[in-house]
């Protein structure tokens, strides 16, 4: 068993009785949601005999078009709207843009840290900074904005299944535990809690920055989650197990477009119903 994962999880817990005392009702929820999902799925991904690309294909394609439809539909046009209240919509559209910037520099940037040997699993370092930070701006949204409805949150932590599932797969193939996968698993929750008890100073300047910047970010994550089918990829790696994976590589990529354009449906429809 893993000592942080170990840990985490204590942790978790511990804040799980501050945020019921606190009010955090909706983040307590989206975080462990976003445990369970990343539990889940490195117990299967451990548990697998192979990793399966159709499952892959459809659990990335889901998760990435539920959080792009969420950011596009709950964090813009809040930033847009704050930022119209602060005297113009481009300080929203200036969050985003420095969200999507900082997303991309810190996943790349961050890659040059897996080269570095820190005594932890690569795969596990990035995904609980990933996590980590994850929480930090889901909580800082839900406090900058309570009456959030729980959709949005849960669309956005809808990856940590597959992500969960993969991460497993890889670790189990070197011969390594999945337990520290529980440290991310919590990441959520470790953050987001805290952070959404913090009081945020009520200007619309500030508030349509966090917003923008919360769906730059999160943009950037769907983004970078979409399967996919190219050379060289995840996917194509678990099809080249497979006889014919030139071909099922191409019948996977048809999978990608629909489960992604699925994702996006099922969230206007749960907006809908809700």
């Amino acid at each position: 068993m893993s000592v942080a994962g170990v840990a985490s999880v204590v942790g978790l817990v511990v804040l799980t009785a501050v945020a019921v005392t606190s009010g955090a009702e909706k983040v307590l929820v989206i975080s462990w949601v976003a445990f369970a999902a990343m539990a889940l799925g490195a117990w299967l991904g451990a548990n697998a005999d192979r990793t399966s690309p159709h499952r892959l294909v459809w659990g990335y394609g889901l998760a990435s078009g539920a959080m792009i439809t969420s950011a596009a539909m709950f964090l813009v046009p809040q930033a847009m709207g704050l930022g119209t209240a602060a005297g113009t919509p481009r300080i929203g559209g200036i969050g985003i843009a420095l969200g999507v910037v900082a997303g991309y520099a810190t996943h790349t940037i961050g890659h040059r840290l897996t080269h570095v040997d820190a005594g932890i699993d690569t795969t596990t370092a990035a995904i609980a900074a990933h996590a980590l930070s994850a929480g930090l701006i889901i909580g800082l949204v839900y406090a900058s904005m309570p009456s959030l409805g729980l959709l949005l949150g849960l669309a956005i932590v809808s990856h940590k299944g597959p992500a969960g599932y993969a991460a497993a797969r890889r670790l189990a193939r070197n011969g390594q535990s999945a337990t520290g996968l529980l440290l991310p698993a919590a990441g959520v929750g470790l953050t987001a809690i805290p952070m959404a008890l913090v009081t945020v100073p009520d200007a619309p300047v500030v508030n349509a920055l966090v917003f923008g910047f919360a769906a730059g970010i999160f943009l950037h994550v769907a983004m970078d989650f979409l399967p996919s089918c190219e050379a060289g990829s995840e996917i194509d790696e678990a099809c080249s197990l497979h006889e014919h994976s030139h071909d099922l590589l191409d019948e996977l990529r048809t999978h990608a477009v629909g489960s992604t354009v699925l994702g996006a449906v099922v969230v206007v429809v749960a907006w809908t119903l809700v």
